[in-house]
């Protein structure tokens, strides 16, 4: 598992470091912008392609475009099944677009409360840290502990040894005073799990 940190020296007001502290959490949409001039690129590219067949006299490769609008007329009686599932696939693509546009890309990142220095920590070290503090209080071998973090929530997963019980409220207890220290931004919620069925050898 890799895991990176990063400090940032902030020297001027806050709004200063709620542009940075933005910037850092949230992944620009240059790749589906990308995506998506690429399609566009390969539309033109098809047009061309069957204006130049159609101008040598050529058989087009799909339909010639002076046929386009009289193919397209024709598909409500003629291919209704494909017109059916074509305006299905714009419908889903844009729908899907207007939520990247509209929501915010996030990356797997919280900030940390650190005064006038921006820190921005990796969700897999938070893991790795509320699973080493759930390890020790539950006194469970660390490969019996996972954590998966979210944007508020941290879901831990204990699998004790077999025989040995243990006291979820404690854990939690625990993992809470550390998310509290942490100071996170935006803040996460723990949740413990205990696997009903122990392991054995740990």
């Amino acid at each position: 598992m890799t895991a990176t940190a990063a400090t940032t020296p902030v020297a001027g007001p806050t709004r200063v470091l709620r542009r940075l502290a933005r910037r850092e959490l949230h992944s620009p949409r240059s790749t589906a912008a990308i995506l998506l001039a690429v399609l566009l690129v390969l539309v033109a590219l098809w047009i061309a392609v069957e204006t130049v067949l159609a101008l040598i006299g050529v058989r087009p490769l799909l339909v010639a475009p002076g046929e386009i609008p009289g193919a397209a007329a024709s598909l409500p009686t003629t291919q209704p099944v494909i017109l059916g599932v074509a305006g299905a696939l714009v419908l889903l693509l844009g729908v899907i677009l207007i939520g990247i546009a509209l929501g915010p890309g996030r990356r797997h990142r919280h900030l940390l409360s650190t005064g006038r220095v921006l820190a921005v920590v990796d969700d897999e070290v938070i893991a790795s840290a509320l699973a080493q503090r759930a390890s020790t209080t539950a006194a469970t071998h660390p490969d019996g502990t996972s954590v998966a973090v979210g944007r508020r929530t941290a879901a831990i997963r204990i699998t004790p040894a077999s025989g040995m019980p243990v006291d979820r409220s404690e854990v939690d207890r625990a993992v809470a005073a550390d998310l509290d220290a942490f100071g996170l931004q935006p803040s996460l919620r723990a949740t413990t799990s205990i696997s009903s069925n122990g392991k054995v050898g740990q």
